[in-house]
């Protein structure tokens, strides 16, 4: 582990949907067994103070759900959540709360993450409101700052989100986030609904706000050109697990695992002329029913006998570089 503090840390976290407790029909033997999804299986993950940790992976490799973890959305399974070095399992009441309003996340879909019933200034500021950042006297100041901010005119905030476009929908949630005081922001997807041109302004302002608030950022997106752009160091998942993770110039310049180098090679390049692209070949496995071993085997062209058995563990193959391949074992 690195020695600089952690803002969130996941310790060999797990979450599994659909599992439920045993019941009359199970202790006589009539139940069918649940169909298990599992989204994360034992996964760690170390974002430090101040950096931005891009999260890829294809859709369905649970990267979201990951992130819904470390924000506190969803409780693990398995495994313990760590904000500002402390296990959010030892906390009394009002220290996870005061660890909640610390990670704060941004969603999606800014169409979909908005209450259409209430006016922007309620959705702004309700929950600094409530939870006693500004009482009703500067609540309207309040608001206008967070708004400013994030981009926005604060002569809207008696407006509706039906009435702004995607762009500012988003800059929306952003100010909402941001009016709780968090230092840390996870981002899950949150450009991939918005059009090329309003996704570099968006991108743009998580930089300016890292530079004028410290914050620091989990990035999750299927997009490795923005991932590339934004973060300090990637973290690579498939299939529930993390299977790679590098400093960005590091793992874009000399990715180790066969997934992350297929995934690289897909990404168009601007001196790459004529060369002819071409999805991973196969498709990602059920979480329901994943493959043994390394989850990867049954796509991977370097697959041998051990990678149906065994997983591999995550090792160290240079300086901050991590991968999971039986191939850096050398047989």
């Amino acid at each position: 582990m690195t020695e600089t503090p952690a803002a969130i840390e996941l310790r060999q976290v797990s979450k599994r949907f659909g599992e439920r407790k045993p019941g009359l029909l199970d202790r006589l033997g009539l139940a069918r067994p649940p169909a298990v999804t599992r989204a994360v299986d034992h996964v760690d993950l170390h974002v430090a103070e101040g950096e931005v940790v891009g999260l890829v992976g294809e859709s369905g490799c649970g990267k979201s759900t990951l992130g819904r973890l470390a924000a506190g959305l969803l409780a693990p399974s398995d495994g313990e959540v760590l904000v500002g070095g402390r296990r959010m399992a030892d906390m009394d009441a009002r220290q996870r709360h005061a660890a909640r309003m610390r990670v704060q996340m941004i969603f999606q879909d800014p169409y979909a993450s908005l209450n259409p019933r209430m006016r922007v200034d309620e959705i702004v500021g309700e929950a600094a409101r409530i939870h006693g950042l500004v009482d009703a006297a500067g609540f309207d100041d309040y608001v206008c700052a967070q708004m400013r901010r994030a981009g926005l005119d604060p002569a809207l905030r008696h407006r509706y989100p039906h009435q702004f476009s995607g762009g500012q929908r988003q800059r929306i949630g952003i100010a909402r986030a941001l009016a709780v005081q968090p230092q840390v922001l996870v981002c899950d997807e949150a450009v991939a609904a918005l059009d090329v041109s309003i996704q570099a302004q968006i991108l743009n302002l998580f930089m300016d706000l890292r530079q004028a608030l410290g914050l620091t950022y989990l990035f999750i997106s299927h997009d490795l050109g923005v991932v590339e752009h934004l973060s300090d160091r990637v973290v690579v998942m498939y299939l529930g697990r993390v299977i790679e993770t590098a400093p960005v110039e590091e793992l874009f310049g000399r990715p180790n695992h066969p997934y992350t180098q297929a995934l690289l090679a897909e990404v168009p390049r601007m001196g790459a002329r004529h060369k002819t692209y071409s999805a991973i070949q196969g498709e990602i496995p059920s979480p329901l029913h994943p493959p043994p071993g390394c989850h990867f085997h049954p796509r991977c062209p370097h697959a041998m006998p051990r990678c149906k058995v065994e997983a591999p563990q995550l090792k160290g193959i240079a300086i901050r570089h991590l991968s999971a391949c039986h191939l850096n074992d050398g047989s």
